[in-house]
């Protein structure tokens, strides 16, 4: 079994996604990150970090219960674990390259992207058009590699596309203000309407949805999302 600690952002919806494709027993643990339950006790001993997503599989290496954390981690671990979405050996050392790119690169610049426009103090204009712009370069990059490719690594459907997936999802937020935010990538769109239009998408979208997670974005919000923008209380 897979305990899922979970909130409704991209990374967890990575997760989500690929237990539902390899329809692995999971229940899910909600974590409201606006709440500040990922800095609770209980779950620092899941995740050290204190972020979502992370998961306990009670039936790990040598049978023992087993936490991993860390999005990418996490892929990586469930692929090896099922033999699934891995892809072909041969495709190995791509696979690894493009993960890691989407975990170093285009997911935290699209997570940047999205701060700067959506929640931090106006008039950091530098820093909106620093974040929004490596974002964007990074999906041209993902898009040229794209070219005369159905998929991000070899010939089928792997870990790498449903990473991508995650994040190409909140592409109306990274490129605030566009109608079309994937336009002018036209390839990378190609990719996340093909991932998207999978039965499994469906499903994943609807994992944590009979829980409330806080909405609103007062100050409790803030102060548990980005507690390093606080003096520490002595």
């Amino acid at each position: 079994m897979i305990r899922l600690y979970f909130h409704p952002t991209p990374n967890p919806a990575k997760i989500a996604l690929f237990l539902e494709e390899a329809s692995l027993a999971y229940e899910v643990v909600p974590i409201d990150t606006s709440k500040g339950d990922q800095h609770l006790a209980a779950f620092r001993t899941v995740n050290p970090n204190g972020k979502v997503p992370a998961i306990i599989d009670t039936d790990g290496p040598g049978g023992r219960e087993t936490r991993v954390f860390d999005s990418t981690a996490i892929l990586l671990y469930l692929a090896e674990k099922t033999g699934q979405f891995l892809g072909a050996p041969d495709d190995r050392p791509e696979l690894l390259s493009w993960l890691l790119f989407i975990a170093s690169g285009l997911g935290p610049f699209s997570g940047q992207s999205v701060h700067f426009q959506f929640t931090a103090p106006e008039g950091l204009d530098y820093a909106v058009n620093r974040f929004r712009r490596e974002a964007e370069r990074h999906y041209q990059v993902l898009n040229e590699h794209l070219n005369g490719r159905c998929y991000i690594v070899g010939e089928t459907y792997t870990v790498a596309d449903i990473s991508a997936w995650g994040w190409l999802d909140r592409a109306s937020r990274v490129r605030k203000g566009e109608d079309d935010p994937l336009a002018p990538y036209p390839n990378l769109k190609r990719l996340f309407e093909t991932v998207n239009a999978r039965p499994a998408v469906e499903r994943a979208r609807l994992v944590g949805s009979d829980h409330t997670f806080k909405r609103v974005n007062d100050e409790e919000t803030k102060r548990s999302l980005f507690p390093s923008n606080y003096p520490l209380v002595s």
